[in-house]
């Protein structure tokens, strides 16, 4: 009977314990004042999760921003220290489009994918700095244009524990494939990035919209550290197949993370689908998957966590007349008041 309590106390205190740990991956910033940066340290991969420097599983969450050609102005300091304090953010994704006025004709564009590091940096904030191929479609388009902006980045910032490059958003269409286009593309911008930054995780995008992680799974990239594969997904149009998917690939031992998701249909319209939404975050949770959601904007979509020409000015501070349907339930979720 002595023997039986004092099982029964350990396994209590065991299960305290993890229950605590477990609520604590879910802080931007803990109640000792510690950032999650803070508390982490450099990220590494160990099996398919994304570890601590200790080498504990850990699951990041936060926000996407929309393109930084139309939407840049959300990415400063004060809506990124908004989205860690009143959002529990503990990343933010910086979306550097290619096309449609982005950065492979306007150059501007990088001093505000770089005022988004360094603030991330300052409120000790993970960031995933997205070369964002999309309207291109194969990402060996502009390979030398990658090579020459991740060398940039990796060399300013490769040794901050913060840095998380997505070398390639969502490569698409019929010609382009995992085997002849996405991993060569990979290979070559991995080692251009790694020549400086030995070890901060590198996300890589999958055919079909970055929703092939199946296919990635068959011929991953070897001979290379903390690499991980893209999975993205939009509630109101992909829902079980594609938590199979995600499952098969994790079997196999393909590490995901899902650097951008929304609550909608894949178009960004079509209304919130909250319940759909939900079967989402727990399937995330339980396999330990990490996520930014599409996205910061005011521009009327379903997927914009603000209501239409809500804070024009980009300040933060939203209150809850300014949040879009999606926007109230995401912070929820980040908030850990929505499972």
């Amino acid at each position: 009977m002595k023997k039986l309590l004092i099982f029964m106390i350990i396994t209590l205190l065991l299960f305290t314990a993890c229950s605590k740990k477990t609520k604590d991956t879910h802080l931007a910033v803990d109640k000792d004042g510690k950032t999650v940066v803070e508390r982490y340290g450099k990220l590494q991969i160990i099996g398919t999760n994304l570890c601590n420097q200790a080498g504990e599983p850990v699951q990041l969450r936060g926000m996407s921003s929309h393109g930084l050609q139309w939407y840049g102005k959300y990415a400063n300091e004060n809506v990124i220290k908004w989205l860690r304090d009143d959002w529990n953010c503990q990343l933010f994704r910086a979306a550097l489009y290619l096309r449609e006025g982005g950065y492979a004709t306007n150059g501007a564009l990088k001093p505000i994918m770089i005022k988004s590091i360094e603030a991330c940096i300052k409120n000790g904030m993970y960031i995933i700095v997205d070369w964002h191929v999309l309207s291109d479609k194969d990402p060996l388009v502009y390979k030398t244009k990658a090579i020459e902006f991740f060398t940039e980045i990796a060399q300013k910032y490769g040794s901050y524990p913060n840095i998380i490059y997505e070398i390639c958003n969502e490569p698409n269409g019929k010609d382009v494939t995992w085997n002849n286009n996405i991993k060569p593309y990979a290979e070559e911008v991995i080692d251009a990035i790694r020549q400086y930054d030995p070890d901060n995780i590198i996300i890589v995008g999958t055919s079909t919209w970055s929703q092939d992680v199946h296919i990635a799974a068959q011929n991953p990239i070897t001979d290379q550290t903390n690499i991980m594969y893209t999975l993205h997904f939009y509630a109101g149009s992909h829902g079980e197949q594609f938590r199979k998917r995600a499952s098969d690939a994790l079997k196999s031992g393909l590490p995901i993370f899902v650097t951008e998701w929304g609550t909608t249909k894949a178009s960004g319209d079509g209304g919130v689908f909250e319940k759909e939404t939900l079967e989402w975050i727990r399937f995330l949770s339980a396999n330990n998957i990490s996520w930014a959601n599409w996205s910061v904007n005011n521009k009327g979509e379903d997927s914009g966590i603000l209501k239409y020409n809500a804070d024009k000015t980009a300040q933060g501070g939203w209150q809850e007349q300014d949040l879009s349907t999606s926007g109230k339930l995401v912070r929820q979720i980040l908030r850990n008041e929505r499972k």
